[in-house]
């Protein structure tokens, strides 16, 4: 996992990093590509006992206990340390994000807080996850960027909160619409994630007309990449599901990265819940493969 600036600050530094990258974004020897995994699952799940088994660990891990309102208790406390004990192939220790969902910023935000805290307020005051991973984010920029502002101050609560808790953490907080994303959540000093998922679905979408051309869009530029928006070569995040098997994981990790993603997963799991175990060839294929990608 690259290296983050921390916390408020990389808001105001966003405007200058893009600047200092140019149109490419991340230099070329710093891009790579790394899997995320969302693991829609019960602690001790065999999805969960994989992800741990693999070597080279997963980068990051999200744990979704109930859609983020099933109290965090010591069981998912415990499994979140036993994953964030992992080692990524950047030899970056696993981050673990808690899910909450959002409802396309029609959730009382105060609601989207307390589960927030359902994560990061432990009776043991101690962090057992890196950050949050919002889901069901609206893509669009709202009247007056009002959908854009509401994931601002959540990714705001997450940064001052994680650091009144523990200032060393590096803290990590995902949006995911699921599709490209209006570039105002990029936006220099309106950034409202660290990472944007832009493409969830089949594999068959995703290698067909699915893609909508880029990461982000604007009413005049369209689709487009994105790519100076994305200094730590993280900023992108592509999940694919119904992979039929290994060479076709292999294209789609391959397809992620010419496609700008910093982290990709792919899987031969399906609908209802593509995300509630492992791929048939394990984690520790998908994580070795990756690696040698960038």
């Amino acid at each position: 996992m690259r290296t983050y600036t921390k916390g408020l600050l990389a808001l105001a530094l966003t405007s200058v990093l893009a600047l200092t990258t140019g149109a490419s974004g991340a230099s070329a020897d710093s891009r790579g590509l790394e899997i995320a995994v969302p693991a829609y699952v019960w602690p001790g799940d065999p999805m969960l006992t994989g992800l741990q088994a693999a070597s080279p660990a997963a980068s990051v891990v999200v744990l979704n206990p109930g859609n983020g309102d099933t109290p965090f208790n010591t069981v998912w406390q415990a499994q979140a340390d036993t994953l964030r004990g992992g080692t990524a192939a950047t030899g970056a220790k696993t981050k673990v994000l808690g899910y909450v969902h959002t409802n396309n910023a029609n959730r009382p935000i105060a609601d989207v807080k307390a589960s927030v805290d359902n994560y990061l307020k432990t009776t043991d005051g101690k962090l057992h996850v890196d950050g949050i991973f919002f889901d069901v984010v609206s893509r669009d920029c709202g009247p007056g960027n009002s959908s854009r502002d509401y994931y601002l101050a959540l990714r705001q609560y997450v940064q001052t909160t994680i650091d009144a808790i523990d200032p060393a953490v590096q803290e990590l907080v995902v949006d995911n619409p699921g599709t490209a994303i209006a570039d105002c959540y990029l936006e220099p000093g309106h950034r409202t994630a660290d990472t944007f998922v832009t493409y969830e679905g089949t594999y068959a979408n995703y290698t067909g007309a699915g893609w909508l051309g880029g990461n982000v869009f604007n009413l005049t530029a369209g689709y487009y990449s994105g790519a100076t928006f994305d200094p730590s070569g993280t900023a992108f995040w592509h999940l694919v599901y119904g992979v039929p098997g290994v060479p076709q994981m292999k294209t789609t990790l391959d397809t992620a990265f010419t496609r700008g993603a910093g982290y990709a997963y792919a899987t031969d799991d399906v609908l209802a819940n593509p995300w509630d175990a492992a791929p048939s060839w394990g984690f520790t294929p998908e994580t070795t493969y990756a690696a040698t990608i960038g």
